[in-house]
């Protein structure tokens, strides 16, 4: 029999688990026999304790020794609490691009070649590691690889051929699932030098949208050079031209398109395509063929109040191939049936049409406007708003007067003056108040009254008193007064009464 091997030293790790308490009761756990058979040993009621936990490393580890099974079964009794963990999630694997796009020729002369493409549309969970370039000539089978390493360039020159071969060039592109399917060249290339490489040569005018009313001719010159004599194509929206529709003339250095009669099926994208062997130039044009839009689609009486009526309507099903700009409101009343316009290049939706007669019915109709024009036509409500009588009482605002009263004032004073003895004077003021005064004279502080040497006149303010043919007498002071119910004024001034001398000679002629 062979030797008892030396029983092995407990870890105090281990020492802690085997006093730990037991946990709580689990399944019934395999016989003990089939957990370590042939290995009793002085740790035979420690491994009895974990044949459950070792009992999937014991049948890995069979082609082990039977002496080792105590160290194999010792260290599972530490984790027997704990979840064996999951296998890592592989990546999926990885899949080929999708196939370059656009592959088309750059540059050709008579010893090389250069082409370009577009980015593939599907690159895949891993990015592209490059582009091969390949090519054959005509008529053999072998493609030839043009790139020893891998390109990430969008374009190729591929140098050292041979002139007037004709060669089909592909492009194909890797990445760590692979090769995708290849980018092809759509026709063979000739390897020569090219004359003068097509170029249209649009017009300012065509390069936005081109309009054109219905029933206008449509008449566009597209110059374009090219050696030799370019290949002129024309396409609309994708398809190909109606002749019975469109007429296209081509030169050695223009096109012309040419439609008769425009209508609004001719509107479209057209493409043109110039084109030299392996080398093309395209150039679009947007040709819009407008005509007047229709009515709105209903208009509706929404409410009628006061001299106001509210209106809504929706735009027009048809717009003339054009944007609505904007509506014009018409009114017109039942009793005459003449239509006035009350709105005109309007843009919204609803209206509030005012001004209108009490007791009078109203019908209304709204035009669809655009760049062409008005609408041939307008929708026109089916209600009319009727305008009812109300009995209105006319109330006048109400202002306050404003008190004009003032106390009498002497814009003009009277003056000092002479006068002589049997010449009449007069002496003159000017005097403001509101009520109009009361006007008075008086003669050295006393009322003249009504005596008939002086005559008062007073009119629009002006105040006189004319002394007719005074004498020494009446001189003296004068004094004008002034008087209403906010007061009085006076004015004063002084008369001299002058006695003319003759000389002696004089008086002896008069006896």
């Amino acid at each position: 029999m062979p030797s008892k091997p030396a029983p092995m030293k407990k870890s105090p790790a281990k020492k802690a688990v085997e006093k730990a308490p037991e946990p709580a009761p689990e399944p019934k756990p395999a016989p003990p026999a089939e957990a370590a058979p042939a290995a009793p040993t002085e740790d035979s009621p420690a491994a009895e304790g974990a044949a459950p936990a070792a009992a999937p490393i014991a049948e890995d580890s069979a082609a082990l020794p039977a002496a080792d099974a105590p160290t194999v079964a010792a260290p599972a009794e530490a984790p027997s609490s704990e979840e064996i963990p999951k296998a890592p999630t592989l990546p999926p694997p990885a899949v080929p691009s999708s196939a370059p796009l656009d592959v088309s020729v750059e540059d050709v002369n008579d010893s090389s070649l250069t082409i370009r493409w577009k980015t593939p549309e599907a690159v895949g969970s891993s990015s592209l590691s490059g582009y091969t370039v390949e090519y054959r000539k005509d008529g053999a089978t072998d493609w030839i690889v043009a790139n020893e390493e891998l390109t990430v360039a969008d374009r190729y020159c591929i140098r050292n051929l041979t002139a007037g071969d004709l060669l089909h060039v592909r492009v194909v592109a890797v990445n760590p699932g692979g090769r995708s399917e290849p980018g092809v060249l759509p026709e063979p290339v000739p390897i020569h030098e090219i004359g003068d490489r097509p170029k249209i040569r649009l017009p300012r005018s065509l390069r936005y949208c081109y309009v054109r009313k219905v029933g206008e001719q449509v008449n566009l010159v597209i110059p374009f050079i090219g050696k030799p004599k370019p290949t002129v194509s024309w396409l609309k929206d994708g398809q190909l031209l109606d002749t019975k529709r469109v007429n296209i003339r081509n030169s050695d250095r223009d096109s012309i398109m040419f439609i008769r009669s425009a209508q609004r099926e001719d509107s479209g994208i057209y493409e043109m395509t110039l084109k030299v062997e392996s080398f093309e130039d395209k150039a679009t044009i947007t040709l819009q063929i407008v005509d007047l839009p229709g009515p709105p689609v209903s208009v509706k009486l929404v409410d009628a109040w006061g001299f106001n009526a509210a209106l809504e309507w929706t735009p027009p099903k048809d717009n003339g191939n054009s944007d609505i700009t904007g509506y014009t409101v018409q009114k017109a009343d039942r009793k005459t049936g003449e239509w006035f316009t009350v709105l005109e290049h309007y843009h919204r939706l609803s209206a509030t049409v005012s001004d209108l007669i009490m007791g009078n019915s109203y019908l209304f109709r709204v035009f669809s406007e655009n760049q062409v024009g008005r609408s041939e036509n307008g929708t026109v409500t089916k209600n009319a708003a009727t305008i009812q009588k109300t009995g209105i009482v006319y109330k006048p605002p109400e202002y306050q007067e404003h008190d004009f009263s003032e106390a009498p004032k002497f814009t003009t004073p009277l003056i000092d003056r002479a006068a002589t003895v049997g010449y009449t004077t007069k002496l003159l003021c000017s005097v403001r108040g509101c009520p109009k005064p009361k006007i008075e004279w008086l003669k050295n502080q006393m009322i003249i009254g009504n005596d008939p040497k002086f005559r008062q006149i007073s009119n629009q303010g002006i105040c006189s008193l004319e002394i007719r043919k005074p004498c020494s007498f009446d001189g003296g002071v004068y004094t004008c007064r002034a008087k209403n119910a906010q007061g009085e004024a006076m004015v004063s001034c002084k008369l001299e009464v002058k006695q003319v001398i003759l000389p002696e000679t004089d008086k002896e002629k008069g006896k």
